[in-house]
């Protein structure tokens, strides 16, 4: 019996998560965002405004895919995204994100 998903395919996954997740990184610093990893409990932080400063807030103690998760929410957000230069894999996993 086969696995459902090989090795290969979870590495592939995870490659693909840590590079959106520093593509994503990058992006948000372009649009002004301070990245700020935290240890946060159960939350799982998201975009903020401290002193006029705007901030999008990881919890460090998740997985990269949940800090993915809350990048691309908060990128997603903004309608300043549209016009920034991205890869396709990102602009798809922006576009499938609910404003």
């Amino acid at each position: 019996m086969e696995p459902l998903i090989s090795r290969k395919d979870c590495g592939d996954r995870m490659s693909d998560t840590l590079g959106l997740l520093e593509e994503s990184r990058h992006l948000a610093h372009q649009l002004g965002y301070e990245i700020c990893e935290e240890s946060l409990g159960d939350l799982p932080g998201g975009p903020c405004r401290v002193g006029g400063h705007e901030r999008i807030l990881l919890n460090v103690d998740h997985a990269p895919a949940e800090q993915l998760a809350v990048l691309i929410a908060a990128l997603a957000a903004d309608p300043r995204v549209i016009g920034e230069p991205k890869s396709r894999l990102l602009a798809e996993r922006l576009a499938q994100t609910d404003r």
